[in-house]
């Protein structure tokens, strides 16, 4: 009888389970955040919308456009992997929410660990990559890839940098060499408040020493699921509870915004842990 109720329980906390995870993955919150920059001109504030991986809120991402609107931004922020690279899938959503988008902000788009493999293998991928670049050409919308572009009403200078595969590997972390960001971005530029866009978190360090002033990342999903006290579970490269898996870090003097990411892909749950839209204040 005892083993009867234990089965039962069990069955009972796994439907909740994924009850949560169907609610949490289908779902986002806006969180705003603030932060003083010494190097700042002007007071900015803009969204940041990373890992949308082609997800749909509401009607034509209605959902996702009334919140910007709503937060009423002087830019939106792209931190990478608008798209999935799945063969053969839409990138319409993302399109169409730049699209949408671009009519009303700048939008500064860096790309992510999916948008640089459509790039590399259009062999597998086709255009994909090249469509999208076509799709989203507009006035308002700034592709960084590895390259920067200077705000002067704010004195900023925003750096979208491009991460080479390697960098994503699963299991483990690849050392970074000295001098790697230098060579593919150049140095800091010292007169202005340097934000970088950078995908992949587990590099703040090596942000911060470039001379990032301000890191905006994404690509770990807050861990798929989140637990009091431990945090995010798992990051995309199969590591259990990262180190950097959403919020606010701190390396020195630099600072780093880690979005937990407005979709997901492969398995589509978040357990505990909504999708998150940033509203960024700057200071």
């Amino acid at each position: 009888m005892i083993w009867k109720m234990i089965l039962l329980a069990a069955i009972v906390a796994f439907v909740l389970l994924m009850l949560v995870g169907v609610i949490d993955g289908n779902r986002f919150v806006v969180k705003k955040e603030q932060f003083e920059l010494p190097k700042l001109k002007k007071s900015c504030r803009f969204v940041m919308i990373s890992d949308l991986h082609n997800k749909v809120y509401g009607r034509n991402n209605e959902k996702i456009i009334r919140a910007v609107e709503e937060a009423e931004p002087d830019f939106v922020v792209i931190a990478g992997d608008l798209i999935t690279s799945h063969v053969n899938e839409s990138i319409r959503p993302g399109v169409d929410l730049i699209n949408a988008l671009s009519k009303y902000y700048p939008i500064y788009y860096a790309l992510g660990n999916h948008e640089t493999k459509l790039k590399l293998y259009p062999e597998k991928f086709g255009n994909m990559y090249d469509r999208l670049v076509k799709e989203i050409e507009h006035p308002n919308v700034k592709l960084l890839v590895d390259e920067s572009c200077v705000l002067p009403e704010y004195s900023v200078c925003l750096t979208g940098l491009e991460l080479e595969r390697a960098y994503f590997a699963r299991f483990k972390k690849k050392d970074m060499e000295q001098g790697h960001l230098e060579k593919h971005i150049g140095k800091a530029n010292a007169q202005f408040c340097n934000i970088l866009i950078a995908h992949n978190p587990e590099y703040f360090k090596e942000y911060a020493d470039w001379g990032a002033d301000f890191v905006l990342s994404g690509h770990v999903h807050g861990g798929i699921m989140r637990l009091p006290l431990l945090g995010g579970v798992i990051s995309p490269s199969y590591k259990l509870f990262p180190k950097y898996d959403g919020g606010v870090f701190r390396e020195g003097k630099s600072t780093m915004l880690l979005g937990r990411g407005m979709g997901s892909h492969t398995l589509p749950f978040r357990f505990f842990n909504p999708a998150e839209l940033l509203v960024v204040t700057l200071k």
